[in-house]
């Protein structure tokens, strides 16, 4: 199981990075623009940055031309950065056509903005390294987004596919829960539902309650974070 962390954001992909719980990231032209505006940076500054924080995992990147000529530009572009980017694309027929030029020349490709199972067959076909579906957008949309998940995975597993399914667009750790459940290998999320995977309610009750026990006889002390029951 990994984690992704959906993010543009330098300074949380440092915090984050620090607990060892994220395998990688994913941007897109939407989280790139904002961040862009609140920083004043150039997306440019921002990749660099993103290429010198993260050299041990893959990062996402979205291609934003309509043509191929302007892909294989843009993405020549972002690979010269750094191996550890991965070439985000939408699933449409320019985009599948680039995925197949990009993974027969050995590149990662994330085809994202999935929305169906013919969708995945075809991403697979192109040799994606990862199809997105969408889960929460097919939620907005009146449909179940982890139906799809499982649905993918098994097809994939149906027919020995090696492309992995990056579950996108999470609202809530039940999502995320879920689309582990389904089949999903990676999930992607935003850094507060990360922190709300950490949390409970009862695991804070039980340090409080371990805290109180043992500050009777050690005041002004922490207890560690291994209890015994």
């Amino acid at each position: 199981m990994k984690i992704f962390l959906d993010t543009a954001c330098c300074d949380t992909i440092r915090h984050y990075a620090d607990t060892n719980m994220i395998d990688g990231v994913t941007t897109n032209p939407s989280l790139m623009a904002h961040y862009a505006k609140k920083t004043g940076m150039t997306t440019d500054a921002i990749v660099n940055t993103l290429a010198e924080l993260s050299n041990q995992y893959p990062v996402s990147v979205e291609l934003t031309g309509h043509t191929i000529d302007d892909m294989k530009k843009q993405a020549k572009k972002w690979l010269d950065i750094g191996p550890q980017f991965v070439i985000k694309l939408p699933i449409t027929h320019t985009g599948l056509a680039m995925c197949r030029w990009l993974t027969d020349t050995n590149v990662r490709v994330n085809m994202t903005l999935c929305f169906s199972v013919n969708q995945a067959v075809l991403a697979a076909k192109a040799g994606a390294t990862y199809v997105s579906p969408f889960v929460g957008r097919l939620d907005d949309a009146g449909h179940n987004g982890i139906d799809l998940v499982a649905n993918i995975a098994h097809v994939y597993a149906q027919h020995n596919t090696c492309t992995e399914i990056l579950a996108a667009s999470l609202r809530h750790p039940l999502h995320v829960q879920n689309a582990f459940l389904a089949g999903a290998h990676i999930v992607t999320i935003v850094p507060s539902l990360l922190d709300k995977m950490m949390d409970h309610p009862m695991t804070s009750a039980g340090i409080a309650l371990f805290d109180k026990d043992w500050s009777t006889v050690c005041p002004n002390t922490r207890t560690t974070d291994t209890y015994e029951e």
